[in-house]
């Protein structure tokens, strides 16, 4: 399914202002999302990048490849779409350089509330002066065809080690641009709190980010067997596995790239989750819900979903859809913590 995405249109823009490549000059695109601009440009020498399950499985649907980006790849021309976050930006443009050949040029979109400026600030630090033009509340930036005498190696070398998985503050390997990345999440840290030791046999954590909850779980619940951490956010999975790696356990432990809205593998015993609630900006309480239903689908008769929320969300009716029994445990912060039991086939 293609996206109205003014962004990747404004690429467009940008792109229609340089010279036609060949169709076999190789392309690479970074953070690439299924939009009608691209459904009309692609060539076969093209390459996509993309970190987020739900556009990875779009583009794919619609016949893009998706795959890893080797260090050594050189490209005629990167595009990119890079996210709000200013250090995983960052790391993302400096990637963009390195994977662009010589004389090869480098193109960015991003909408003016989401730091288009300064993402054109941050690549002329790292390649020099751009040329730039907005529209549709978005700006697209690219620059001159890149000589290495040019580009500020230095910088460049600095940017993309933002990208590393370190420690947070918190004591949690992380990375930035992940959700709660340098902290921990009152809701999940809410949600722990009200695992009970009683919690055993298979379980998985839905939105499983860094693997917060998931290390919770484990320090908690000497019982628990299996689990399973769905993520659908890539750059996730290696925090994640480097955080339950640090918990002693005896747990077989699996993390999943994977779109929980799309359903589960196998059934659970207990089902925990902190879903997302947005795309981008926008309030996205569907996801949620689609959550909710996945896992109720995903129960075994006896099992139980623990779920935590922000107040305002509207759950409670989508719970009562789908399971016989929904309790509202506790509230605090502006959130709160629901566990489910009773799922319904």
């Amino acid at each position: 399914m293609l996206i109205d995405d003014p962004a990747a249109a404004v690429l467009g823009l940008a792109w229609a202002q340089l010279p036609p490549l060949p169709a076999h000059a190789p392309v690479l695109f970074l953070g690439a999302r299924p939009s009608a601009w691209l459904a009309s440009v692609a060539a076969p020498a093209w390459r996509y990048a993309q970190d987020f399950k739900p556009h990875a499985d779009a583009l794919q649907a619609l016949g893009y490849t998706v795959t890893p980006v080797a260090e050594a790849e050189r490209h005629a021309r990167v595009l990119l779409l890079p996210p709000r976050q200013r250090q995983a930006a960052r790391a993302l443009l400096a990637r963009a350089l390195e994977h662009c050949a010589e004389g090869g040029q480098v193109l960015l979109a991003a909408a003016n509330d989401e730091g288009a400026r300064s993402l054109q600030s941050d690549l002329t630090a790292l390649a020099g002066p751009l040329q730039a033009l907005t529209k549709q509340h978005c700006r697209g930036v690219w620059t001159a065809p890149l000589r290495a005498e040019h580009s500020n190696h230095a910088l460049r070398a600095e940017w993309c080690a933002l990208d590393a998985p370190r420690d947070n503050d918190a004591g949690f390997c992380s990375r930035p641009g992940l959700f709660a990345w340098d902290r921990i999440d009152p809701g999940s840290q809410l949600l722990a709190a009200q695992l009970p030791a009683t919690l055993s046999g298979a379980v998985a954590d839905l939105g499983a980010g860094w693997g917060y909850l998931s290390s919770q779980l484990l320090q908690r619940c000497a019982g628990v067997t299996d689990l399973d951490l769905y993520e659908a956010d890539a750059r996730a999975l290696q925090p994640a596995r480097i955080n339950l790696a640090r918990v002693p356990h005896t747990a077989r432990i699996e993390v999943h790239w994977h779109d929980v809205t799309h359903g589960l593998p196998r059934r659970y015993d207990a089902i925990i989750s902190n879903p997302p609630f947005h795309v981008d900006r926008a309030d996205r309480p569907e996801l949620g819900q689609a959550f909710i239903a996945r896992a109720a689908a995903a129960l075994l008769p006896h099992g139980q979903s623990w779920l935590v929320a922000n107040r305002h969300l509207p759950y409670e009716a989508t719970l009562a859809a789908h399971f016989g029994r929904v309790e509202i445990l506790t509230q605090a912060q502006g959130y709160k913590v629901l566990r489910a039991t009773q799922p319904r086939a």
